[in-house]
C-alpha cells in the first residue's frame, strides 16, 4: 500500500476545497456578493488569492523547468518590474476603479470614451484569458499522464496521451466549477487561502528534500551557469554597434532590461487591466487595503521565485548524480524541462510528502481556474450579456445567469486545454513559461495603451480612434514577434510576411511593451468627443 497516504493526503485536500467552497454559497445570493464579495474581504485573504492567481500550475512545473533549462536566475530579474508595476497600479489603476464602482473594469471604458471601447475590451480579455487559461489547465494533468508512463506503459502513442489529459482535464474543471458556481468571488479567494498554505508547503518540502539528497547550497552553487542573476544582454554579432546591442536585447528573454522595461509592461497589464486579477483587488473594504495587498504580492513573489528556481537548478544536480534512463525527453533527445520536476515527484519524493505537493499541484490547478470562471463569467455577463438579453428584475435571476456563464466558461476551457493538449503531445519539446505568457502578448498591449489614455489624459481617445489603436498595436506586435511564421509553421508551410535580414524579432516579454506603444500613441491622435469631455476630467480628478 505505498501509495495509501498520498490517496489520503489528496483525498482529504479536495474534501477540505469543495467543503469550503460550497460554505459560502449563502453570502452569493447577489450581483454584488457573487462578484466582489460585498467588498468585504480581509486584506490579507486578497494577498492570498493574489499569489494563487499569479503561481499557477503552469509557474509550478514552468519555472521549475526554466531553472533546469538555464541554471541561474536570470528569470527572477523580472521581478523588479513586476513591483515597480504594482506601485503603479495602486496608485492610479486601483483608486479609479474603486471610485467608479466597477464590477467589470471595462466599465470605467465605457464612462470614459464610450460602449464600443469597452465591448473591444472585454472582448480582447475574453479570448486571450479564454486561450491562456486553458493553456494553464492543461499543466497539472502532466502528472497523470507522467504517472502512467512511469508505472504502466512508457511506449504510450500520442493519442492515448492525449486521451489521459482529457479526462484529468474534466475532473479538475468540474470538481472547480461546482464551487465557483455556487459559491462565487467568495468560494475563490477562501480557497485561495488554504491552497496558498498547500502550495507554499509542497514548494518548501520540496526544495528540503532535494538539498538533502545533493549536497546542499555548495553543490546548487557549483551548477550555476554564468550570468547567475543579473543579465544585461549581449549583441547580435552579425550587427556591430548600437543596432547589434538593440536586437540581442530585444531578441532575449530574460535581461536587466527586461526586468526594468518589458516585465513591468506585462505587469501593467495584467495586474491593471485584466478583469482576472482585477476583480479580487475590487473585493478589499477599500482602495487602501486593496494597494496593500497588491504592492506585498509584488514582495512575496521573489522569495517564491527563488525558491522555485533552485528547485529547477536541484533537479539537475540530483539527475547528474543519480542518472535516470527513463526521465523524459524531448524532441532532441534531451531531457524534457517541463517534466522533470512532475517526474522528481512521482519517483523520488517519500510517501506522504509526495500526496502534498501532487495536492499543491491540483492546488495551484484549481485556483487559477476558479478565479478565471468567476472573472470570465463577470466581464461577459456585465458587458455583454445583459446588454443583448436584458438584465434580469431580481438579483437572484442576475446571480443565475452568471452561474449559468461559469459553466458555459468551463466548457470553453476544457475544450482550449485539450487543444493545448493536443499540441504538447505532438511537440514535446514546447516549455511552458513562454506558450502561457505569449498569448498575453499579443494582445494585452492594446488593452493597457487604451486604459492609459483613458487614465493619464483628458481630451485624448474616442472610440473610433481606439478602435484602430488597438487593431494597430495587435498587427505590430505580431509582425515583430513573428506571428505570421508560427501560423505557416502550425500549418505545415514555411514563409510569412517577408522581412529584411536585420529586422528584429521580439521575445514574449517584449511584446506587451510595443502594443502598448503603438496603441497609445495612435490613440492619441484622436479627440474625446465634447458629451465624455466632463466624464474625463472627473477621472482625472480622482486618479
Amino acid at each position: 500500500m505505498p501509495y495509501l497516504l498520498d490517496a489520503i493526503v489528496i483525498l482529504g485536500y479536495f474534501a477540505l476545497i469543495i467543503g469550503i467552497g460550497l460554505s459560502q454559497r449563502s453570502k452569493s445570493g447577489s450581483m454584488e456578493g457573487f462578484t466582489l464579495g460585498d467588498r468585504q474581504i480581509a486584506w490579507w485573504a486578497v494577498l492570498a488569492s493574489i499569489l494563487a492567481a499569479e503561481i499557477s500550475a503552469g509557474t509550478f512545473f514552468g519555472a521549475p523547468g526554466e531553472g533546469y533549462a538555464l541554471r541561474n536566475y536570470t528569470y527572477i530579474q523580472l521581478m523588479a518590474g513586476y513591483l515597480l508595476a504594482r506601485v503603479v497600479v495602486s496608485a492610479i489603476f486601483i483608486p479609479a476603479y474603486y471610485r467608479h464602482g466597477v464590477v467589470s473594469v471595462y466599465e470605467f471604458l465605457e464612462v470614459r470614451f464610450g460602449p464600443k471601447t469597452r465591448r473591444r475590451a472585454s472582448a480582447v480579455f475574453l479570448v486571450t484569458r479564454l486561450l491562456a487559461s486553458g493553456a494553464r489547465l492543461w499543466v497539472p494533468t502532466v502528472l497523470l499522464v507522467l504517472g502512467w508512463k512511469v508505472f504502466i506503459n512508457p511506449a504510450i502513442s500520442p493519442m492515448e496521451e492525449f486521451w489521459l489529459y482529457a479526462a484529468a482535464l474534466v475532473v479538475i474543471t468540474v470538481l472547480t466549477s461546482i464551487y465557483t458556481a455556487l459559491g462565487g468571488i467568495r468560494a475563490v479567494i477562501w480557497t485561495d487561502v488554504i491552497q496558498v498554505v498547500i502550495l507554499f508547503s509542497a514548494l518548501g518540502f520540496a526544495l528540503w528534500h532535494l538539498l538533502a539528497h545533493t549536497g546542499g547550497w555548495p553543490a546548487l552553487n557549483a551548477a550555476i551557469l554564468k550570468p547567475a542573476l543579473i543579465d544585461w544582454g549581449r549583441p547580435d554579432p552579425a550587427y556591430p554597434g548600437a543596432w547589434g546591442w538593440v536586437k540581442g536585447i530585444l531578441e532575449t528573454e530574460y535581461t536587466m532590461w527586461t526586468a526594468f522595461l518589458g516585465s513591468t509592461f506585462v505587469t501593467l497589464a495584467t495586474h491593471g487591466t485584466d478583469q482576472d486579477m482585477v476583480q479580487r483587488m475590487l473585493t478589499a473594504k477599500n482602495k487602501r487595503q486593496s494597494g496593500f495587498a497588491t504592492i506585498l504580492s509584488g514582495i512575496a513573489d521573489i522569495p517564491v521565485n527563488f525558491m522555485v528556481l533552485s528547485i529547477g537548478i536541484l533537479l539537475f544536480v540530483f539527475y547528474q548524480q543519480h542518472p535516470e534512463i527513463l526521465l523524459p525527453k524531448n524532441a532532441k533527445g534531451l531531457p524534457d524541462s517541463s517534466q522533470v520536476f512532475p517526474f522528481f515527484i512521482l519517483t523520488s519524493m517519500p510517501t506522504g510528502l509526495r500526496g502534498l505537493v501532487v495536492a499543491g499541484v491540483l492546488a495551484t490547478a484549481m485556483g487559477s481556474l476558479s478565479t478565471a470562471l468567476n472573472s470570465l463569467a463577470t466581464s461577459y455577463v456585465r458587458d455583454f450579456h445583459f446588454r443583448w438579453f436584458g438584465e434580469p428584475g431580481t438579483e437572484k435571476g442576475k446571480v443565475r445567469v452568471l452561474r449559468f456563464s461559469t459553466v458555459l466558461f468551463a466548457v470553453l476551457l476544457i475544450s482550449v486545454a485539450l487543444g493545448t493538449a493536443w499540441v504538447k503531445a505532438h511537440n514535446p519539446s514546447l516549455r511552458i513559461i513562454p506558450i502561457i505568457l505569449g498569448v498575453f502578448g499579443y494582445t494585452y498591449g492594446s488593452l493597457l495603451g487604451v486604459f492609459m489614455v483613458g487614465l493619464f489624459t483628458n481630451t485624448r481617445g474616442n472610440d473610433f480612434g481606439n478602435g484602430i489603436a488597438m487593431l494597430a498595436g495587435f498587427i505590430v506586435v505580431g509582425y515583430l514577434s513573428g506571428l505570421d511564421k508560427g501560423l505557416m509553421a502550425s500549418l505545415g508551410m514555411q514563409g510569412g510576411i517577408p522581412r529584411p535580414d536585420w529586422m528584429v524579432e521580439i521575445e514574449f516579454p517584449w511584446r506587451i511593451l510595443f502594443g502598448t506603444i503603438v496603441t497609445f500613441a495612435i490613440a492619441m491622435g484622436f479627440k474625446t468627443p465634447e458629451n465624455k469631455l466632463g466624464h474625463s476630467k472627473v477621472v482625472q480628478a480622482g486618479t
